[in-house]
């Protein structure tokens, strides 16, 4: 197998891309949110999962053409850098691998919430802490291994998660009640704003599959098409999970945080469905986690490598296996760090914001990449000119309006000590190179 100029082997194909995709993207979220969706909207939360679906729907055609033109690792950074320029690549950096890390810490402590419900040992502080130790060492080992190991376990997790979701939403039919889809007030654009922005977490991290930019097949082709399968899946699954769990349960649906898709499952296949639903979680989560520590790392790998963090054994390659393994070592000794210090509510609302900072980055990219004509030749380009891109950055503009104003003052506040730091280690290296 040929290397690239990276010294990373391409060997991930259309269909485990769109694994990584689906799988990075059906995480912790969709198991819990159907019930936080009936609290705030009723019946007519499937709006905010439409509304979610185009939002992502638009990001990701930002996605495939940028992906299918700037074809090295990196990701979000990669292409904002390439199109935009060093600054805007180091805040989208930045704020990609907040978002990021945060929601697998995020999604680590459901992990272990979960599996306190059914084993109560896992309540412990000290089995806790060990168990995430387990976890993210165990995942970073094997991605160590080989990006091909790695994208296995992401297809096999893939496959894993989704079969009984599958089962629920094509059998749970059979105890819809029909009553339950009626809408008892009429939504708001302002309840739509603020359940979009909780739904979000749910459909965010499918760009992360596109982090191995280095080591996909045949980039040109294959990031559109895996794009396109990856995308239309998650959200025909989430419409789905939504409407059969508000059909089932109803009212009593708002009630249920702590596992709706279960308590669905135990009406439409007894106590057992509870159970497997239950381990559906569990593996989904551990998917989702799986995918984000083979994807991200290689956006360390890629800042190291271009020179935007002044640590250059961040951009070491295993000699054996081809593999950015200090850059992994390093993703997961982070992810288990945060993991130990928050909750799941907190995290995730501060990676979604992050990763909206990303999108808007990458929407605004396709702009600054069309300009280059040296990059406009080969691969996917968006049709209807600039209208993609521009409705893009304007709905994510629109969901950040909805954060409360201390987060936004934090947003604020966050880029510019990110645009010091920036800028004094740009002096400083310049005036290193003067002095020597």
């Amino acid at each position: 197998m040929k290397t690239t100029q990276e010294g990373l082997k391409r060997e991930v194909g259309v269909w485990g891309l769109s694994a990584n995709i689906v799988n990075v993207m059906i995480g912790a979220g969709i198991f819990v949110l159907p019930a936080i969706i009936a609290e705030t909207m009723g019946a007519s939360g499937v709006l905010a999962y439409l509304f979610c679906g185009l939002l992502i729907g638009l990001i990701m055609l930002c996605f495939a053409e940028v992906g299918s033109k700037v074809t090295h690792s990196g990701g979000s950074y990669a292409y904002v850098e390439t199109a935009l320029g060093a600054y805007p690549g180091f805040l989208v950096s930045i704020f990609y691998l907040m978002g990021s890390i945060l929601a697998d810490a995020a999604v680590s402590n459901a992990l272990l919430e979960i599996l306190g419900v059914i084993f109560p040992i896992f309540k412990n502080s000290t089995i806790r802490f060990f168990s995430l130790f387990i976890l993210f060492s165990g995942l970073a080992s094997l991605n160590v291994i080989g990006v091909k190991q790695g994208i296995g376990l992401v297809k096999f997790t893939t496959v894993a998660k989704l079969i009984p979701i599958l089962l629920l939403i094509t059998i749970g039919w059979k105890d819809v009640q029909w009553v339950n889809f009626a809408w008892e007030t009429e939504p708001t654009i302002q309840k739509l704003g603020e359940t979009s922005l909780i739904l979000f977490f749910a459909f965010m991290g499918g760009d992360a599959g596109l982090s191995i930019g280095g080591e996909i097949k045949n980039p040109q082709k294959t990031v559109p098409r895996a794009i396109l399968i990856g995308i239309l899946g998650v959200l025909l699954i989430y419409v789905m999970v939504q409407l059969v769990s508000q059909g089932i349960l109803g009212s009593e649906l708002p009630n249920l945080k702590e596992a709706p898709l279960a308590e669905a499952s135990k009406i439409v296949f007894g106590p057992a469905g509870y159970t497997l639903l239950f381990i559906g979680t569990a593996v989904s989560m551990f998917g989702m986690i799986s995918g984000q520590i083979l994807n991200n790392p290689r956006v360390i790998f890629r800042l190291s490598r271009d020179g935007v963090i002044p640590f250059s054994k961040l951009a070491s390659i295993h000699r054996k296996f081809k593999t950015p393994y200090i850059a992994i070592l390093l993703y997961a000794g982070l992810g288990f760090t945060l993991a130990n210090i928050g909750g799941f509510r907190a995290l995730a609302v501060i990676s979604a914001s992050s990763m909206l900072m990303v999108y808007f980055g990458v929407s605004i990219s396709v702009i600054g990449l069309r300009r280059k004509k040296e990059l406009t030749k080969g691969g996917f380009t968006i049709p209807f000119g600039y209208t993609v891109p521009i409705l893009s950055a304007g709905i994510i503009l629109f969901f950040l309006s909805n954060l409360s104003t201390p987060e936004k003052q934090g947003i604020v506040i966050l880029i510019g000590i990110l645009t010091l730091i920036y800028f004094l280690g740009k002096a400083f290296r310049k005036w290193k190179i003067n002095s020597d």
